[in-house]
């Protein structure tokens, strides 16, 4: 979260860091994956083992980073030895920084390639408990191909997106769409719906639910109108089953034709407007903060979420649980995710990195 940015960080629980045995060891690291995430990490992975002769393991977990969350409190409690390195939310980390090791000596020589704001969510104390893996942006996906047919320009503030999803939800269900939705976003109730929630409030200049101060403004009109916004598309734009969708679930509909409009994060478009996409060739994002009528449209510009890994401190194991986490971050480890994760016309996700 940029104010509220989604940070998956690199955390790294061993003293003896840079300590290296002759031997050959294996590694698990577990994270949440959606879209590419297990072929990108496996790829990458993969050069490290050639490297090394170690073995790395990757532990897929649910997509739900709630869930996520609360498998790893479980896991670090009962101080399991399963997990070498784990992939958290930028949120996580700092949360569970008693079971991880301090970074900063480790990382002194490469600390400055890294966005000074993610570090900075990812230190406690000053102990620096996760390194930055990569930064996701959260957007406003559309198809231009329905926009054109219809003659509806790009909506700048949330009405006008309601009123172009409406108008163009009836025209497709006319001509046979049945299934055709004007609006899909992530309205389970998990992290993700506090993304989207949180967005949709500072649109409309509702503030924070938590502000930088520790005070809690949420109970205000604005936060109340944008709130009763997004719950009047529940069953008129937006399927009912949206209030059980995550991100997959979204793009999954989306993916199929049966969307105007989503709310995704960045990683969603090579797979949206990629070959096997219903709309391929035809879906575009908006970042942008397009204000009009104190309705600002999607809030996504100033929401970064990082993203990184985290390092359990064994005895033995956690040197090189450390070394697979500063693979993942070489410059050419960064470059093989954003290229994967990049669209068809070549705009790119931004890594943790600068």
């Amino acid at each position: 979260m940029k104010h509220f940015r989604k940070f998956t960080g690199v955390l790294l629980a061993a003293s003896a860091l840079m300590t290296v045995s002759a031997s050959a060891v294996e590694l698990n690291i577990v994270h949440g994956a959606i879209g590419k995430d297990n072929e990108v990490l496996r790829k990458e992975l993969d050069r490290y083992q050639e490297m090394t002769g170690n073995t790395v393991n990757i532990v897929s977990m649910p997509e739900s980073t709630t869930d996520q969350f609360g498998q790893y409190k479980l896991w670090l409690s009962a101080k399991s030895p399963d997990i070498d390195v784990y992939r958290i939310d930028v949120i996580g980390a700092p949360q569970l920084a008693s079971h991880f090791v301090d970074l900063t000596e480790a990382t002194a020589d490469i600390i400055d390639q890294f966005v000074p704001a993610a570090v900075e969510s990812q230190t406690v104390d000053g102990k620096l408990v996760a390194l930055p893996m990569f930064l996701g942006a959260p957007a406003l996906y559309y198809r231009t191909d329905l926009l054109e047919k219809y003659d509806q320009p790009v909506p700048e503030t949330w009405d006008e997106m309601t009123e172009t999803a409406q108008i163009i939800m009836d025209g497709e269900r006319t001509d046979g769409n049945e299934d055709m939705w004007g609006y899909v976003f992530q309205g389970a109730p998990y992290e993700g719906l506090t993304c989207d929630g949180q967005e949709w409030i500072y649109s409309y200049g509702g503030g924070r639910i938590v502000e930088l101060d520790g005070s809690i403004g949420i109970n205000n009109p604005k936060a109340a109108e944008a709130l009763n916004m997004a719950k009047s598309w529940v069953g008129t734009i937006a399927p009912q089953g949206v209030l059980n969708y995550m991100e997959e679930d979204a793009r999954g509909v989306f993916q199929t034709g049966n969307a105007v409009f989503m709310r995704n994060w960045n990683y969603a478009y090579a797979l949206a407007d990629g070959p096997d996409s219903a709309g391929q060739g035809q879906v575009r994002r908006d970042h942008a903060s397009c204000r009009s009528g104190g309705r600002q449209l999607g809030g996504h510009a100033w929401r970064l979420a990082p993203c990184g890994l985290e390092i359990f401190a064994q005895p033995g194991r956690s040197d090189r649980a450390g070394k697979v986490s500063q693979q993942l971050r070489k410059p050419e480890g960064t470059r093989h995710r954003d290229l994967a994760s990049a669209d068809s016309h070549g705009r790119l996700r931004r890594s943790g990195s600068r």
